[in-house]
This record gives structure tokens, sequence and C-alpha cells, in this order.
């Protein structure tokens, strides 16, 4: 039985998350990769979020990643890898969260004893977390943790982070939900990315993007308006719902102090981050 408050895993998840993804809208990793001639942002980002795993094929990165158009991953993987081997990017990304964080944060903060604090509930957490059936968990989970304490953080935030999202693919199997109607149905919740950013970092089209939510519209999740109707709401809340239960056991082995301690020094780093401009202020929204 669960010791934690009702949702205490999604919330800490949620403001812990934005450290993780940060990463990937800055520019600095770009700039890490440019010298290897890797240079288009979708290289960059399949190549910096893949490299844990090694020098895959275009069909695992489109397994694990999931919501990504196959066809747009096959552009750059497994290329990538001649450019630049796993390692070399890993490299790279360590030293792009390095600076990105002293960016959002402030040199002082990303120094700071709650920096470290947080640091260490965070791994904590991490060591509740199961590799079997999270693939990009386990790859993750087997590199080393970095020393610098802002950079430990931001393992941690990336271990959690895969971990509840690999669980969450599965619930969006459970569900039928293909990649795209997944990301249509999340976008109408009102939590998921604006739809032009789907489209030019998924390797969508409109017309996919309609054809999706004529599927969502034929199993009565949307609307004509584009929607979530009432069934659509129910089921985006059991989806969440569901990856609580499968993501449950970091936060029980933080227990309920830590993890509402590890909750309220996350939320003033994301706040600090947003302020100094984490992410294009159009991510997110229906529109």
């Amino acid at each position: 039985m669960t010791t934690l408050p009702d949702r205490a895993g999604r919330h800490c998840h949620n403001v812990l998350n934005p450290l993780h993804s940060a990463a990937y809208f800055a520019p600095d990793l770009a700039k890490e990769l440019a010298p290897y001639g890797i240079e288009d942002p979708a290289a960059v980002y399949l190549a910096g979020r893949a490299a844990a795993m090694g020098a895959v094929g275009a069909g695992t990165v489109t397994a694990t990643f999931y919501n990504f158009n196959h066809a747009l991953v096959a552009r750059f993987v497994p290329e990538v890898w001649d450019f630049a081997s796993p390692d070399t990017v890993l490299a790279a990304r360590l030293r792009a969260v390095d600076s990105t964080l002293r960016r959002l944060l402030g040199e002082e903060t990303a120094a700071s004893d709650e920096v470290r604090e947080a640091a260490e509930l965070a791994l904590q957490a991490a060591r509740g977390c199961s590799r079997a059936g999270r693939p990009l968990y386990a790859a993750h989970a087997d590199l080393p943790v970095p020393d610098a304490p802002h950079l430990a953080l931001w393992h941690a935030a990336t271990l959690l982070r895969e971990h509840r999202g690999d669980a969450h693919l599965a619930v969006l199997q459970r569900a039928a939900l293909d990649p795209l109607e997944a990301l249509v149905s999340h976008t109408a919740s009102g939590r998921g990315m604006a739809p032009k950013w789907v489209l030019s970092t998924r390797g969508y089209n409109e017309q996919d993007w309609t054809a999706a939510q004529d599927r969502l519209r034929d199993r009565g999740l949307l609307d004509a308006t584009g929607d979530l109707t009432e069934d659509g709401l129910t089921l985006r809340k059991e989806l969440e719902d569901e990856t609580d239960e499968l993501d449950r056991g970091p936060y029980e082995q933080l227990g309920a102090d830590g993890t509402a301690r590890l909750t309220e020094l996350a939320t003033g780093f994301t706040k600090a981050a947003l302020a100094n401009g984490a992410f294009p202020a159009d991510l997110f929204g229906k529109g």
C-alpha cells in the first residue's frame, strides 16, 4: 500500500522533468555537436537522447521514443553514429547540460547546497526504479553519476523522467493510442506541445495531424472542435493514473517527506529556469 499523498510522485516529476528537458531546447547541445557535423536540430535531439543506448538503429529509436515519425528518425539514424560515436555524443551532452544549467539557474544556485540536496534526494528516488521493460531508463541507469551536484541532479532527473516515460508508453499501447493520436490527445488536454511544435519536431504534417484527429473522433474521444469529449477526458485521466501506478517505485523509495522536499526544491529551480527562458513561450497549448 502506498505511503504517499495522492499524485505526489506525479507532482514531483512534473517540476523535476523540466530540468531534464531544458537541455534539449537550449542551443548548447547543438553547439557542442556542430564540430562533428551534427547540425540538423532533429539529428541533435535524436543523437543526444539515444546515445545512452549505444549505436542503435532507427527501429530502436522509433520504438523507444514512440511519438516520432519513423521516416524522420531513419533520415539520421544510424548514420549519425558515423559522425560521432555514442560516447562522444554523451560527453558533448554533459558539457551542454553543464553550461545550460549554469545559465538557467545561475552560477551560485548551480553550486548551492540546495542543488546538492536535491541531487541526493533524486538519486535516492532513482534507486527505486526498475530496469525491466524500460529500455531508455535502463540505458541511462548504466551511465556513471557525474560528480558536480547540478550535473548529478540532471542525471537523476533524466533517470526519473525516462522511467516514467517508458511506463507511459506501455499505458498508451494498452489504450490503443498510436504515436500521433497520443500527441493529439495530449495537446487537446491543454498540456501537450502546441501542434506547430509537434509538426516541426516529430516529423509529421498537417494531413497526418488531421487524420489522427479523425481517428480519435471515430472513437468518441475528440469533438468537432478538436477538444476532448467526456470519454476523451476520462481516458487521459486514466492514462496518467495508470502511469502513476507503474511509476510509484521511486517515490515510495524516497518516502513522503523526501518526495515533498524534492518537489519543493525542484519547483524553485524550475521557476528560475523558466524565468530565464528555458522553453519557447509558445511551446505549449492547443493553438
